[in-house]
């Protein structure tokens, strides 16, 4: 049983609980539980709770039907996301939530010279911690065991050279103390998931901890480690599955892809895989990833080595760095499906770039304060919500605006760091009038774009059904992208409103018992409506296409580190061409004589200009960044109207 302290209990009525509790027969330890004080009780004591929770200074009394009640989702509903810092001047890294977390590293730390160029490796790749085993516990006493601090000491190095956060098994209680200022994040392996004292340790010493599943762990004894953490005093776990052991040969182990989803529904804490120990061979370990996120895994921990042929431990169940960076591909490309997002941290000193010197409305960086928001159009819960979270993650202050153009005038006129717009459907095409804005506003660039998948629901009001709606409303794009959905309900009655999640937000206000909305599920959630029906989107390969824009300074716009550091390779173009045989030929002979290739092209009228049209165009950027200015510089001696709107890194 939790007992949720209020934020103003004092000393004495602290006190007067405890004996309460006491003279009850419960066993009483204090507990801060993310921002809550809190008192756990356990035993076989007996207390009427409704009594309990009229005690001066408390708050709320969760009683829980688990034995593990602080990592249960009946103490806490929603998701913990764990944060780990490499210390003040690097960004921390979030496990949970909206975005994949990846951490590589080799087995064990081997050299100076090893960890340093692995670091930089899986870093180029997109990791954004460093694992490795300063102490490696061995099956044979005549193994590698490993180089100890001074093991340790390199892979933190290394970890700072390249603005990563690292983590590190301890395999001891004594250990635990002196690993605790080099390491970011303990890792609790697998053979000591079981060892109570250590837990009570690493615990108490609040650092972020990883917790391995034993190789004959059901999912409650994990689950009361990680009590064991939360109990001793840390309040960051993040779960790692790594496979059980089975009567299963052909594999190192079993990966247990059912206790993903099993483990979600039962405790609020992050689960992430480790394929390298699950299967332990090589050329299996992106397939068993590849699962894992498929499955609901919040990251990955991957085994990787610059030369695992030689390697002193694991070395048949290392990736190669070429394999690794294949594997980081394919999970960017995952991930939309799955509703998540590959996270990208900044390398050493790009966070400052972007937000440190927040951009005043005179559009020069000032000294350091409290991060500007980013802006999106819509009420709590939409879809462009959702890609704002996906690029800049879950703390980024946000900034609701009532339309398209207003993310514009925020971004100008510096009350906004960046925006996200909704440039284009999958199914139902471009959204012009965001497209024409660029043209309005010369001083905003697109820095970066991302592809949503697009999952629509029937909302409505919990007493609400099929059968008494009479009226639905949503964004046109949302009708388009429902339309067989609608056919067979032809006596609704069809309302467009702003935007999808603003249609949810007014039912919610009016308490429309006939009136439905077609809108994403997190619009449901945060209006607290229902879903009376999911997934009638007419296609389920639905995405929208978000662009991310920032003002131009000078010639340059900040990028958010999220988005990656690697050089733009996409660029959107509009222009207009003379009316003569063979113009617009002429200007895609251009870009075909370059080499470079052309990913839409799409005409639009020119207001105020009859039969005369804009040519929007979307081109990659040859990796020589020169050959990209010259096809410019040429294009604009064949063209009128000529806007760059921006070149950026595509988005998979």
């Amino acid at each position: 049983m939790i007992i949720v302290l209020s934020k103003s209990v004092s000393s004495h009525d602290k006190e007067m609980i405890r004996i309460y509790l006491r003279d009850r027969g419960f066993s009483v330890r204090d507990q801060t539980f993310g921002e809550d004080a809190v008192i756990g009780a356990s035993g076989k004591g007996a207390v009427d709770i409704r009594e309990l929770g009229l005690l001066p200074g408390v708050e709320r009394v969760a009683a829980t039907s688990k034995p593990y009640e602080l990592v249960s989702r009946e103490t806490k509903a929603e998701d913990t996301i764990v944060t780990v810092s490499a210390g003040p001047s690097f960004p921390g890294v979030k496990i949970g939530g909206s975005r994949i977390t990846v951490i590589a590293g080799p087995c064990a730390v081997e050299s100076r010279e090893q960890i340093m160029e692995t670091a930089a490796l899986v870093r180029e790749s997109g990791a954004v911690m460093l694992r490795g085993g300063a102490y490696k516990p061995r099956t044979s006493p005549y193994a590698f065991q490993g180089l100890g601090m001074q093991g340790l000491e390199f892979m933190k190095e290394a970890g700072e050279a390249q603005g990563m956060p690292i983590v590190t098994e301890v395999v001891s209680p004594e250990l635990a103390v002196q690993m605790k200022d080099l390491t970011d994040m303990f890792q609790i392996g697998a053979r000591n998931m079981q060892n109570f004292e250590l837990l009570k340790k690493v615990g108490s010493l609040g650092k972020p901890v990883l917790l391995k599943r034993g190789p004959s762990a059901t999912i409650e004894e994990w689950l009361l480690s990680a009590e064991y953490l939360l109990a001793a005093g840390t309040a960051d776990v993040v779960l790692c599955e790594r496979g059980i052991r089975t009567f299963e040969t052909y594999t190192r182990n079993t990966l247990d892809i059912s206790a993903i989803p099993v483990v979600k529904s039962l405790s609020h804490l992050p689960v992430i895989v480790d394929p390298s120990h699950a299967v332990g061979i090589r050329a299996k370990v992106s397939s068993a990833a590849l699962a894992a996120i498929a499955a609901g895994a919040g990251g990955l921990t991957v085994e990787v080595h610059p030369r695992p042929d030689q390697a002193l431990s694991d070395g048949p169940q290392s990736l190669y760095p070429e394999q690794f960076e294949r594997l980081m591909r394919d999970i960017e490309a995952l991930a939309p499906v799955v509703g998540k997002e590959l996270l990208r941290t900044p390398r050493p000193g790009a966070a400052r770039t972007f937000h440190a010197g927040a951009v005043s409305s005179s559009g020069v960086s000032g000294s350091p304060r409290e991060p500007l928001p980013a802006a999106f159009c819509g009420e709590n819960g939409a879809f462009a919500e959702q890609a704002l979270t996906r690029v800049f993650g879950e703390d980024m202050p946000r900034l609701q605006v009532q339309s398209f153009p207003g993310i514009f005038d925020a971004v100008l006129e510096g009350s906004a760091l960046a925006g996200v717009i909704p440039v284009e459907n999958s199914q139902t095409g471009s959204i012009h009038e965001n497209y024409d804005l660029f043209l309005r506003y010369s001083d905003i660039a697109i820095v970066g774009e991302l592809k949503l998948r697009i999952v629509h629901c029937l909302i409505g009001d919990e007493r609400a059904s099929l059968d008494s709606i009479t009226i639905v409303r949503s964004h046109p794009q949302g009708f388009a992208q429902c339309k067989e959905f609608l056919e067979k309900h032809p006596q609704w009655v069809l309302e467009p409103a702003t935007t999808t999640a603003g249609a949810v937000a007014s039912i919610a206000r009016e308490g429309a018992l006939k009136v439905a909305a077609i809108a994403g599920e997190a619009a449901a959630l945060a209006h607290g409506l229902k879903v009376i029906k999911a997934g009638i989107e007419t296609n389920p390969l639905n995405y929208t296409r978000f662009v991310i824009i920032s003002r131009r300074i000078g010639d340059k716009a900040p990028v958010p580190p999220s988005l990656g550091s690697g050089a733009p390779n996409k660029a959107s173009l509009v222009f207009s061409v003379p009316d003569e045989p063979g113009a617009l030929f002429g200007c895609l002979k251009i870009l075909s004589d370059r080499g470079i290739n052309l990913s839409k092209l799409e005409s639009r009228p020119i207001q105020g200009k009859p039969w005369e049209y804009l040519f929007y165009v979307d081109v990659s950027i040859p990796d020589t960044a020169g050959d990209f200015e010259a096809v410019i510089t040429e294009l604009k001696t064949k063209t009128r109207d000529f806007h760059h709107l921006g070149a950026y890194r595509a988005s998979l």
